[in-house]
């Protein structure tokens, strides 16, 4: 399958999807609820592997070759793919960031958040508060994204919507925001990563045509300064050259005959998408 295809989901498989989703979810959920300073983010894996186990699923980051872990856990320079670990303990004012994605039935989910551990930082005030606007404005990249493909002719408008505005935060806020370009987002259905492609920055070809049964995850990975990132020793954990902080934001998201609709959101994107005048429309068995 050549870059510019991708496989066509149906409203049933749609559903089937819709359900990888929500458990996904609900293990971010859990995860975000326990997230406080001692905690180690080997404490927080077994948290997400615990809940989707309870619901009937299973972790699709353990499906990966070398992986046998539920979550990724990054924290301040990292960006993605971080091992969880008994000896990485959070503190309060890190910046993290967790991903992880739920198969159940044969399809899955795939969602990520950032945030700023909560209590009283060691970390001068101004880090702790520059960490919280680069997760907001990764996560506002996102949903700027998801809207972009709500209104899209072609997937690669989304990669132009989502460099745009990170542009005009770094202009109004008076700093750096890069955007990766080696790790993007991805195609997602039987597998957790399918084609096509989902840039977080233009390009110049169009990318396929957007229509339904599409269904992508689409993820902005972005750090408070340069782009160029670094896989660390344990061949997994990406961290940025400059030692910048980093947000991840990710939702699983799909194109049907009714609009869209946010597989990984609770409420199918409809907070999310309020401020663009969408209104996403579950899909009906």
């Amino acid at each position: 399958m050549s870059r510019a295809e991708y496989t066509v989901k149906n409203s049933q498989q749609l559903l089937l999807m819709r359900k990888a989703g929500l458990i996904t979810r609900a293990a971010l959920d859990a995860v975000r609820k326990a997230v406080k300073p001692g905690v180690s983010t080997l404490e927080l894996d077994k948290i997400a592997d615990d809940t989707m186990n309870a619901l009937g699923a299973h972790s699709n980051f353990q499906l990966v070759d070398g992986y046998f872990h539920t979550i990724c856990a990054s924290i301040n320079d990292e960006v993605v793919h971080g091992i969880p670990s008994k000896d990485r303990v959070l503190r309060a004012g890190d910046l993290l960031s967790i991903d992880c994605g739920a198969e159940i039935d044969g399809w899955n989910g795939d969602s990520a958040f950032s945030m700023v551990v909560p209590g009283e930082s060691s970390d001068a005030a101004a880090i702790v508060v520059a960490r919280q606007q680069l997760s907001d404005v990764t996560e506002q990249s996102l949903w700027v994204g998801i809207a972009a493909l709500a209104k899209a002719s072609h997937l690669n408008e989304v990669g132009a919507a989502i460099e745009a505005f990170v542009a005009e935060k770094a202009s109004e806020h008076g700093r750096d925001y890069g955007i990766l370009e080696d790790y993007i987002g991805h195609g997602i259905g039987r597998t957790m990563h399918e084609e096509p492609a989902v840039f977080n920055y233009a390009v110049r070809h169009k990318g396929p045509k957007v229509g339904p049964g599409l269904v992508v995850a689409i993820e902005p990975m972005i750090t408070g300064g340069d782009d160029s990132v670094k896989v660390l020793a344990d061949g997994w954990t990406v961290s940025s050259e400059d030692g910048s902080d980093a947000a991840h934001w990710e939702h699983t998201v799909a194109v049907h005959e009714g609009g869209i609709w946010v597989l990984t959101a609770e409420d199918g994107g409809l907070a999310g998408l309020a401020p663009f005048g969408i209104v996403p429309v579950p899909v009906q068995g």
